[in-house]
């Protein structure tokens, strides 16, 4: 029986986590759950899955819960000092880091550094601390595993060659709600317009990412350190189909792709069972319809946040952590109103541009760099 801990357990990777886990009954068990904020679906997930531990990251939460409302044989934890305790728990297996964000960095460390299978679904981590994350797994005997569906059908289709052999990766992207608009379209776009996913159902944050194309930019760094690539190796196509999730290009011509419906419990179990495959929850390919995948070329002009992806990929150091910060602030200022949706990825340059490079830092410093740069986009006026 393998035990999980999920990091993230309310939001969509955790909850698509959890069904993956209670369709399993016999091969996994929900060791311990972390969540931010949302504790009373965190109570209800207690109930349901009976973890030893669950962890309320919000720690001015402790005196204002209902801790009836949590399962019995659960104990309560709070605070990041508790994520990083169930990450790194000798009785946990696997653990999943689904926390939105740099707030995630700390869990997957820690999980990272206890030698755990990791699955990353928090693309942040890599992105602000990639060499160094990855340099821990090596020391630690840490297994990463990714989470993320274009990720993931890299890492599948990548069983099929020598790493020497690659010539290059190309990841989809689903263009967004907003494929094929005109700068002055959008211009004018609202929160609710970006939040309003054509194909996937994602929380706020990666919704909006998805929209400005950071999401795809953050993925190309992460893919650059996850599967130790050059910048140049790593190539972004569109897919509004999101059934094609991305594929290896070999240096014999060969392209090996993994295709399944736009589903994320199909990653998320495989990181779990991998190299085992099993039957699960996952809505399967109708190959008697007609299928159609288009692919096309993104529009750097109107997307220009996928530039910076590639030129952060490229040059490393400190940019990713800036780039992250800058972004995550940048995100919910325009959920405020406070930002335009062009503002995003300019604002970002403008943020990454005016910081002082540091091209092999300290986790501690990068962590310095990431609070400077929330500050930076905080002040930051178009």
């Amino acid at each position: 029986m393998q035990q999980i801990s999920v990091l993230g357990s309310t939001g969509s990777i955790g909850t698509n986590c959890l069904t993956v886990i209670g369709s399993q009954p016999l091969r996994m068990q929900a060791a311990s759950l972390a969540a931010n904020s949302s504790w009373p679906l965190l109570a209800e997930q207690t109930r349901e899955f009976k973890p030893r531990r669950a962890v309320i990251a919000d720690q001015s939460l402790q005196s204002r819960i209902d801790r009836s409302a949590f399962c019995p044989r659960t104990e309560l934890l709070f605070g990041a000092e508790g994520v990083e305790q169930i990450a790194a728990d000798p009785e946990t297996d696997a653990v999943v880091c689904g926390i939105v964000g740099a707030a995630g960095l700390r869990g997957t460390w820690a999980a990272v550094e206890a030698g755990k299978r990791v699955c990353i679904a928090n693309k942040e981590t890599l992105v602000v601390a990639g060499p160094l994350v990855m340099d821990l797994a090596k020391r630690s005997g840490a297994t990463l595993l990714p989470v993320d569906s274009e990720h993931s059908a890299v890492f599948q289709a990548l069983q099929s060659g020598r790493a020497c052999d690659v010539r290059r990766i190309v990841l989809t992207a689903s263009g967004g709600p907003f494929r094929g608009w005109t700068a002055q379209q959008l211009a004018d776009v609202t929160p609710e317009q970006a939040l309003a996913h054509p194909t996937w159902n994602m929380g706020r944050k990666i919704s909006i990412d998805s929209a400005t194309l950071m999401n795809k930019a953050l993925e190309v760094i992460e893919a650059k350190w996850l599967f130790d690539l050059r910048a140049d190796q790593i190539e972004v196509v569109v897919h509004p189909q999101s059934i094609l999730h991305s594929f290896v290009e070999y240096v014999d011509g060969s392209v090996i792709a993994q295709l399944s419906p736009p589903d994320m419990k199909l990653p998320i179990q495989l990181a779990l069972t991998w190299p085992e495959r099993t039957d699960g929850p996952s809505p399967r390919m109708d190959w008697t319809k007609t299928q159609r995948m288009d692919l096309q070329a993104p529009d750097h002009e109107n997307f220009p946040a996928l530039k910076l992806g590639f030129e952060v990929a490229a040059k490393g150091g400190s940019c990713g952590a800036v780039l992250n910060a800058a972004n995550e602030t940048a995100v919910e200022r325009f959920l405020q109103r406070e930002l335009r949706f062009v503002d995003i990825p300019r604002a970002c340059r403008a943020v990454l541009e005016s910081h002082h490079f540091d091209p092999s830092p300290s986790l501690e410093q990068l962590l310095q760099f990431d609070r400077w740069a929330r500050e930076e986009m905080t002040r930051w006026r178009c």
